[in-house]
């Protein structure tokens, strides 16, 4: 599934395909993705139950916000003036303001898990050779091999 979230973004940031044709992929993608058990160090099964949230930065996030809350019928929720949340089932599509004169892009996925215990899962990510970094109590980030952003989180 890493692969093809990976193509997906890369198609996107290389214009292949548009934002409204990632989303809709990404949602797709998420609804048939399972649930995939992976053992911890500790032995206590972790579970990927989806996805959490996909992040992406855009040139005027008033204007996106407005054309995916029109579009897709997504209610809007925690509006800062500079980012919100767009709602889609139990998927969240965070938009917020990009760097002046950046392309836009999907800046990281974030991955739920339920029962999550962040010792066992630093534990486990470690013994892969991965530097999970704590962002909370609830998720953690790192990198993927390709040096994408990635963050594991606590189901909502």
């Amino acid at each position: 599934m890493e692969q093809l979230i990976a193509k997906l973004v890369q198609d996107f940031e290389q214009g292949r395909i548009s934002r409204r044709q990632l989303i809709v992929s990404l949602a797709l993608t998420a609804a048939a993705s399972g649930v995939r058990p992976v053992n911890a160090a500790d032995g206590t099964k972790l579970k990927a139950s989806g996805i959490h949230h996909v992040s992406y930065q855009v040139a005027d996030y008033g204007k996106s916000r407005d054309f995916y809350a029109s579009l897709l019928g997504a209610p809007v929720s925690e509006d800062t003036g500079k980012q919100c949340v767009l709602t889609m089932g139990d998927l969240r599509f965070i938009v917020r303001n990009g760097e002046a004169g950046r392309t836009p892009l999907v800046d990281h996925i974030a991955y739920s898990f339920e029962n999550w215990n962040q010792e066992a899962m630093v534990s486990e990510l470690k013994r892969r050779g991965l530097s999970p970094q704590p962002e909370g109590e609830n998720s953690l980030q790192l990198r993927d091999p390709d040096g994408y952003h990635v963050q594991l989180s606590a189901k909502r």
